[in-house]
Parts: C-alpha cells; structure tokens; sequence
C-alpha cells in the first residue's frame, strides 16, 4: 500500500469551534493509513499537538488581519507554490475561502473544496462588504462544494447550493449517553448540589453567540429562584464584557466560568437545560452533543430546523420575546429531570454518527 493521500484544510486556527471540532472528529475516525489531514493555519490552536499526534502538519501563514488583503493573498501563492505536493485544498473559512481557493487554482491545485459551516459573516459593516467581495470568487474558484445544513449552502453558494454535498457535524454517539456518575462529577467539581437547576451554554464568548442576551433572561430567573446557575463554557474576546454585564446584573454568585472543556459529554451531563440563543449558525455540533445527551434545549429560531433529530428536546423561540424565553426555562425548572439512553438510534437514523461521516470522506476524498 502507498502513501496516503494528503488533504490539506485551511482555517483560521485549530481551536475549539464547530468546524474545527468536526473535523478533528473525522481526523481520529478517518482510516489515517488512507488519508492524512494537514492544517494551513494563521495562528496557534488547541489541537494542534494532537494533531502532529495523529500524523499532521500545522503550516502557519499571517492572516489578513494582521498583513492586510495584498499580504494574505501573497502568503497564500507563496505556500502554494512551494508546497505542489498537494492536489486536494479544503477550505473551511466561509467567505474568506474565496482568496484561499483562487491562490490554490492559480498554482493548478486540481481539486479545491469548499466548505460551509455558517449562516452568515461575522464583523462590522466593512468587514462585512469586503467578505462579500471576496466570497464571490467561490463559485470561480471551487470543484466541489460542501455544507453542514442545507440553509449554510444557500448562504455561502447561492446559486450554486444545489450543488452542495450535505455534511453532517457527527459525533461517537456512545461517548452522550446520560450517566448520573458523570452529573454528579460535575455538580461536584462546581460545588453545586443535585437538586440546584443548572443553565449550560457551550460556545466562543463572541457577538454570534449572544451571551447578552443570555444575561439578562439569567438575571430575571435568578431574581425569582436564587438555586439556578448559569455554566458557561468556552471561552474569547468578549469574556471581560461578559464579566461587566454579570456583576452589573449583580449574578456573579450564580454565573459559572467553565473555560475551554475538552470534556463536553460529561459537562453537559451535569445540566439540566442547554441555552443557545445564536444570531446565525450552520448547524452547531453542541444542539447535536446536547440531544446525544438528552438534554432539553431551548434554541433562537434562527437556527436551521435540520438540527431537530425529533427527540421532542428542541424548543426555538424567537429573539424577539425575552419572556417567552423566561417562561421556557421556568417550566423547565418545574419539570422533573427525566434523561434517557435511546439517543444513539436517531443519532445514526440523522447520519450524526461521525464513523459512517467519516467513512463517506474517505470515499469522497478517493474518488477525486
């Protein structure tokens, strides 16, 4: 048997985020005697030990923020050209993939992949026309076209969605199923008690996640119950206003910093209700870890319905209406927690197992 085919992924970093776990998922279930993943990154990430671990290269080039649109784009063709050994570009940054797949054809790279994993491009008004820009160079650019929801293909190719291979963010479903052991693990770790009612969110302390908006429907349930707490875990740019607006509110007894987890399926064991009030998302992995669980969750209805495995676990509720949020998580807390372990079967009836994704990448990157 030869060497094994080397596929090279493009992001910004190697951090904790959906895409990036997603494919660090596919990495360890790949058959890496078959295919090797390499990372052309910009800046240093969690996974990247683990990475090399597994046989990967972490290349790091400047980003465009940091050496602006002429830099990047130069940093690119350099990489590509003295890199022709690869033959396979997969790039997961959005719109930005745009720059990333035109320096790939211009050095005759034969297949180049784009990979949708949003709804919608994060920064201010200029940021986001220059994304715009650059994101049309996508459908000039790209062999092959991917998503992970049907809504992230109609934002990112447009005309082009029909075109796109849906992608489930899969995970092991057997690593989710409920484990009392594991709650109690956690509400020890936390000093909390069992018979406290514990909010969770999972997710980068930025302006998608809409953690503000979390505070203050928090801080009128905390105001009639003070044995609700709040665990927050990830962790970014946002975390000292985070902080601000908690003690503002005057709840930083019962707000919780859990940092960056790498054991997600024990911490959302030890919650009773997972909060996740996005302004856009693709399809996030943390509503599929959190139904693996079997945790009710309440979720903005901005949030495709393709990540509803019909476990009668997924509440969306608009933005709009703070008190219908409030109400939800009231009810909640006057609901007895009921968990169940027969999550596994609509994991794999959804194609949320990440081995049959896997398997399905092995054969996807093969055949090109």
């Amino acid at each position: 048997m030869g060497s094994p085919i080397r596929v090279l992924h493009t992001v910004v970093n190697m951090n904790r985020g959906g895409a990036e776990t997603l494919l660090m998922n596919l990495y360890r279930n790949i058959d890496r005697k078959k295919i090797q993943f390499d990372f052309l990154t910009s800046k240093p990430g969690v996974f990247d030990e683990e990475i090399k671990s597994l046989g990967g290269t972490v290349y790091r080039i400047p980003y465009v923020t940091d050496v602006g649109h002429k830099g990047y784009v130069k940093a690119l063709n350099h990489f590509f050209m003295v890199h022709p050994e690869y033959t396979i570009v997969h790039s997961h940054m959005d719109k930005m993939s745009g720059l990333v797949l035109k320096a790939a054809k211009e050095n005759n790279i034969k297949h180049r992949i784009a990979h949708s994993h949003n709804t919608s491009s994060e920064g201010n008004a200029l940021v986001k026309i220059y994304k715009w820009f650059i994101g049309k160079e996508i459908s000039n650019n790209a062999t092959h076209y991917l998503a992970c929801s049907n809504q992230a293909a109609k934002w990112l190719y447009r005309k082009k969605a029909n075109k796109a291979r849906i992608i489930r963010n899969g995970i092991i479903p057997e690593e989710f199923i409920y484990s009392p052991i594991y709650r109690e693990q956690i509400r020890a770790e936390f000093g909390l008690n069992n018979s406290a009612f514990v909010m969770g969110h999972i997710g980068r302390f930025n302006v998608q996640k809409n953690h503000t908006f979390l505070l203050d429907i928090f801080s009128k349930v905390v105001s009639k119950d003070k044995s609700a707490y709040l665990l927050l875990v990830g962790d970014g740019a946002l975390r000292k206003d985070l902080e601000k607006k908690i003690n503002q509110l005057k709840i930083e007894k019962n707000v919780i910093f859990a940092g960056v987890r790498s054991d997600i399926s024990r911490i959302l064991h030890g919650i009773d209700l997972f909060v996740f009030p996005s302004l856009h998302e693709g399809l996030p992995v943390t509503l599929i870890e959190a139904q693996g669980a079997s945790v009710p969750c309440l979720i903005s209805d901005v949030i495709t319905r393709e990540v509803d495995m019909g476990l009668n676990l997924i509440q969306f509720l608009s933005l709009n209406n703070k008190e219908k949020w409030i109400e939800h998580i009231e009810l909640a807390m006057n609901t007895p927690n009921t968990r169940f372990s027969d999550s596994i079967v609509a994991l794999q009836a959804n194609g949320y197992d990440i081995r049959n994704t896997a398997s399905w990448t092995e054969g996807f990157y093969s055949a090109i």
